[in-house]
């Protein structure tokens, strides 16, 4: 229920961009690929702890005030705890693949509005190695639903902008991959 009056108010808000641009002065008539951006999440952490977050998402800057867009997200995890002596007590590891798409309310240039529902298809299992046989539990893969909304900032520098921003996941499963916090998350958008 909540991820459909998202879904609607990110539908609405992509038709009242697509007319506020008719209204504008300097209306570029027709697809302008000037105004596509690319982005997203991209991070690399080995050890202990591995973490890879591959996650692309383009959008398109309709106006000044208006921009929408989609993505893919593709993340696996893997935390190992270990004995003094350097062996494996136990390893827990997760993974994420999805869907997304978002809206952004630009309220001046260097600051906007965010709304994001996602679809993401989380799987994970743990294993335990100090006991024989070892012990392996698997949780079963299932399809979640999250909707982030936040706020952030777009520094601009080069071809594009430094992306700064705070969001949450209001749907609140207990399973989110989001947590129960605000998280940050920071990034550098390609484009306009």
């Amino acid at each position: 229920m909540k991820l459909s009056v998202a879904a609607s108010l990110l539908f609405l808000a992509i038709i009242f961009s697509a007319s506020a641009q008719a209204q504008e002065e300097e209306q570029v008539k027709g697809f302008d690929r000037n105004k596509l951006f690319f982005g997203g999440n991209f991070g690399l952490s080995f050890g202990n702890n591995t973490l890879v977050n591959i996650s692309p998402q383009v959008g398109y800057r309709f106006n000044r005030h208006f921009a929408a867009g989609a993505g893919i997200n593709a993340l696996y995890s893997s935390f190992r705890t270990r004995y003094t002596d350097g062996s494996t007590y136990s390893r827990q590891s997760y993974g994420m693949t999805g869907l997304n798409v978002f809206g952004r309310a630009y309220l001046i240039e260097q600051f906007f509005l965010q709304a994001q529902p996602e679809a993401n298809y989380i799987w994970g299992k743990y294993k335990q190695y100090d006991v024989s046989p070892p012990y392996e539990l698997k949780s079963k893969g299932e399809v979640l639903p999250s909707l982030l909304l936040g706020a952030g900032g777009a520094i601009p520098a080069g071809t594009g902008s430094f992306i700064i921003m705070a969001q949450y996941d209001v749907l609140q499963n207990s399973r989110t991959p989001y947590g129960d916090k605000i998280f940050f998350s920071f990034g550098y958008n390609i484009g306009r």
